[in-house]
């Protein structure tokens, strides 16, 4: 999309989700996934014509230099005139392999954690290619994406279940993956 786009509760105007039981709502109202992540897939498929172009991995917005690692659950950006904040991990599916003809690349997201993360909105507002994503507040460091993710998705819940407790009470997270976290360390 070209030009200044609306923001609101549910995400941004004109995004279609196919599986609105599984995507999209205020917790997944906007699909952010990191461009550095895009060099490792080229490597792990070869030449993917997907690639080549935005949106790749479904994501409505991207940058580079913001990853996993140092993006935080809780944390508040300006996108644009909106406030967005982390809500949790992108758990990636079985599309992910079908969009991409490859059996096992949902499989390698979760082993390499590069999955991407959603955002709420705080505040509605409109944004256009080009506008900076501005970290306004990081109220809980400690919860990086990546290291929910490990929790959440990719197992590390086994070896830590007294900080599954933990999670299940953080405000932020989103209320499917607090239950999730509170099931997992039950």
């Amino acid at each position: 999309m070209q030009g200044l786009i609306a923001i609101g509760r549910e995400g941004l105007a004109g995004d279609q989700q196919a599986d609105r039981i599984h995507h999209g709502g205020p917790d997944m109202a906007i699909h952010y996934y990191p461009r550095d992540h895009y060099g490792y897939w080229r490597d792990y498929l070869g030449d993917h014509a997907l690639l080549d172009g935005p949106g790749a991995l479904g994501e409505n917005v991207a940058s580079l230099g913001l990853v996993e690692t140092a993006a935080c659950i809780g944390d508040r950006y300006r996108l644009g005139t909106a406030l967005v904040e982390i809500s949790q991990g992108r758990k990636p599916c079985w599309k992910i392999d079908h969009r991409f003809g490859h059996k096992g690349m949902s499989a390698e997201v979760v082993r390499t954690g590069r999955a991407g993360w959603y955002f709420r909105v705080i505040e509605d507002g409109a944004v256009q290619a080009g506008d900076a994503l501005q970290l306004l507040d990081r109220p809980h460091p400690e919860w990086s994406v990546a290291r929910v993710f490990a929790l959440i998705v990719a197992g590390g819940h086994k070896d830590d279940l007294g900080t599954l407790r933990d999670l299940a009470g953080l405000a932020p997270l989103s209320q499917d993956w607090r239950r999730r976290a509170a099931l997992l360390a039950a």
